[in-house]
């Protein structure tokens, strides 16, 4: 009788917890509009200093102003693609394997054999 290879449980594939998944999301967002703030004090700075170049500066400045808000929301409410959709894993079979990996007692795990030379 062949036996089974033992095959480890692997963590390494689990998807992020809901709770490291918000936070990275949040510290996007501030980051973003951290970013925005700063374009509309570079913007207020510019118009007060009557900066060379203003027809070019305030434009960069307003996309600035008016993209990236609207750019983290987006981001923000972003989360990793699902599995598989719901209804999809209705209709089609369970295609996993329905066998768990074999667990191995003490005396059947591979034992590390030291030689020893007289």
């Amino acid at each position: 009788m062949k036996r089974q290879a033992y095959q480890p449980i692997l963590i390494t594939d689990a998807s992020r917890s809901q709770d490291d998944q918000l936070s990275s999301r949040q510290k996007r967002y501030v980051l973003m509009m951290g970013i925005r703030v700063a374009c509309v004090i570079v913007g207020a700075i510019l118009v007060g200093a009557k900066a060379p170049l203003l027809w070019l500066w305030l434009p960069l400045c307003g996309v600035g102003m008016v993209l990236i808000p609207w750019l983290a929301v987006l981001l923000a409410n972003d989360r990793p693609p699902k599995e598989q959709h719901r209804l999809a894993a209705r209709f089609q079979p369970d295609r996993r394997d329905e066998t768990p990996p074999m667990s191995l007692t003490a005396e059947e795990r591979p034992h590390k054999v030291i030689d020893v030379e007289p």
